[in-house]
């Protein structure tokens, strides 16, 4: 199975001025306000209906109290929006929702997956998982914090992987430079948890370690198949751009949407 991907000519990011662009787009509303027709809309070229980026969730059965649809749909919805409107990349307006076993998920290069602490894959999901990363898929894994989390989902990613350790990437890896150049690793915390004052998540054990850390899970030929983002929530960033403008400043603006870009960039050249 070959995965279909964009050509790396069609996919290098044309950011105007990037923190500008987002500074001056900032939109007001949130949460309790979802509506599509809210949200911006475009279309693509028929040409390049084939040839698009479309952000796909993993859909899962939760073991726990948070699960698959956390920070959805708007997240999905900004990041789409964001990727087309600071790059070059052909993205499609209407993300998609699927489950590990679905038959298309072949058809997708890139796939996400929140609160991974909070997974129990099935056997039938653990083989599909498999299949898909060594096919060519790959898997972005956001939202989890502290030792306890990590263990939980370490578990179930080397059910599907037993061979392939993650290996923490260092701040010179290219998804840190690919289109914007972060100085050190970026970490966005969750709004909540911001408005109460902690630049990190106090969940048991993170204040020993509140940096951020991103993991990749490497095939045999090298490719990156698994992003792990530990001690990170950049999706809240994706998710809550409209709630509160000093949050879009401080996190949205400066990491949440460029590590987005650039792990996606990352993804669709690679």
């Amino acid at each position: 199975m070959k995965l279909k991907r964009l050509l790396l000519a069609t996919v290098l990011a044309v950011i105007l001025v990037s923190g500008f662009v987002l500074a001056q787009q900032f939109r007001q509303g949130g949460r309790n306000y979802v509506d599509r027709s809210e949200f911006p809309i475009w279309e693509n070229e028929e040409e390049f209906e084939e040839d698009v980026f479309t952000f796909v969730r993993i859909r899962y059965i939760p073991n726990g109290r948070r699960g698959w649809d956390g920070d959805y749909p708007e997240a999905d919805l900004n990041i789409s929006y964001r990727l087309q409107e600071l790059t070059s990349i052909k993205v499609n307006p209407n993300p998609v929702v699927l489950e590990l076993t679905d038959r298309d998920l072949k058809n997708y290069p890139f796939v996400f997956l929140i609160a991974p602490w909070s997974v129990n894959f099935s056997d039938a999901e653990v083989a599909a998982l498999r299949d898909y990363l060594l096919s060519g898929g790959f898997l972005m894994v956001d939202e989890f914090w502290g030792p306890q989390h990590w263990d939980l989902f370490y578990y179930q990613i080397k059910r599907a992987l037993p061979e392939f350790e993650p290996r923490e990437l260092p701040l010179e890896h290219e998804i840190f430079h690919n289109v914007y150049d972060f100085k050190e690793k970026p970490q966005v915390v969750p709004i909540h948890i911001w408005r109460q004052g902690y630049t990190y998540h106090p969940m048991p054990g993170v204040a020993e370690d509140p940096e951020p850390h991103f993991y990749g899970i490497f095939d045999d030929t090298g490719r990156m198949m698994v992003l792990l983002c530990h001690n990170n929530d950049l999706v809240d960033g994706w998710e809550r751009e409209g709630e509160d403008e000093e949050f879009f400043r401080q996190y949205s603006e400066r990491n949440s949407y460029p590590m987005g870009i650039n792990i996606i960039t990352y993804v669709m050249t690679h």
